[in-house]
């Protein structure tokens, strides 16, 4: 807890007083990558002061800090009711950026049934329950492909995320009572990879590359992903901006995960709106603009 941060002054009567925020974390970081330190510099010279604290710690005073940001939350999946409730306990005591509405929102992947309903070009998916030998054979065939993604509607980090050719009996008690997406197997996650671009307060901040390790598909820096920055080019912006668009609430942060598509351009992978790391060392100024996004939020 950020002791004291409420009440300080800069020193100096009338000064503006030193607000407080909190970055939402996770217990132990432990075998993740996190750059959020990048953005404490440009907050103090803000005047905002950062603690980062564990959303199990679930803390009483919230209403200490003058917003709390959910950042690295990378195991709430593993308690998503837990997690919700804590959301709940910060938004009726302080500002919660993005908020508990938006995270809901983006909680469960099925909100990409609703961008595609909107026009955004997905990469396909189909959405399902049960998990079984006879749907394995109707996925292959509905996606006409020849490999297949498997993951919970609810996850992060790649967490229970398969790449398969033929029916695994062994992740029947993985999905016996959760819900899942069934996705085709893209070349081009391996070939070229998958980019990222950062929007920050709803301006465009910097663009990634992902690229998966060799012999592996998963992108995630924990899996071995390789990380390099690129130029976004209008394609990807205007991809990122259709998906963005179906969105009505001001957003302090968003990450859209796109990949190559041979028939429209980019299609959306995801739209990662409540924890997604932000690669702040991957560009000069991008920590500044968080911040500057952050002081403009609370």
């Amino acid at each position: 807890m950020c002791r004291g941060c409420a009440g300080n002054k800069t020193g100096e009567q009338g000064k503006q007083r030193v607000k407080a925020v909190c970055f939402l974390s996770m217990d132990d970081l432990t075998g993740y990558v996190s750059d959020d330190e990048l953005a404490v510099a440009p907050l103090a010279e803000l005047d905002i002061r950062v603690e980062t604290v564990p959303w199990r710690q679930r803390m009483r005073e919230w209403s200490e800090f003058d917003a709390v940001v959910i950042r690295t939350t990378w195991d709430y999946q593993r308690s998503p009711v837990e997690f919700l409730d804590v959301l709940a306990e910060i938004e009726a005591a302080t500002r919660l950026l993005n908020s508990r509405k938006v995270v809901e929102w983006n909680f469960d992947k099925i909100y990409l049934r609703e961008l595609r309903d909107s026009g955004v070009d997905i990469v396909s998916t189909l959405f399902e329950t049960q998990y079984s030998q006879a749907n394995f054979a109707r996925w292959l065939d509905e996606l006409d492909a020849p490999e297949l993604i498997v993951k919970p509607r609810v996850s992060a980090t790649a967490e229970h995320t398969f790449r398969l050719r033929e029916f695994d009996a062994s992740l029947e008690s993985i999905f016996a009572e959760r819900p899942f997406l069934v996705q085709p197997f893209l070349d081009e996650i391996v070939r070229t990879g998958e980019y990222s671009l950062f929007y920050f307060d709803g301006e465009f901040s910097h663009a990634i590359l992902k690229e998966p390790k060799t012999h592996d598909f998963r992108v995630q820096e924990e899996h071995g992903g390789i990380i390099s920055a690129v130029e976004a080019t209008d394609a990807m912006r205007n991809a990122a901006a259709k998906a963005l668009s179906v969105i009505p609430e001001k957003l302090l942060y968003a990450r859209v995960d796109l990949v190559p598509s041979a028939s429209s351009g980019f299609q959306l992978m995801e739209l990662e709106l409540i924890e997604p790391a932000l690669y702040f060392r991957m560009e000069e100024h991008a920590a500044k603009r968080f911040a500057e996004a952050v002081a403009r939020s609370i």
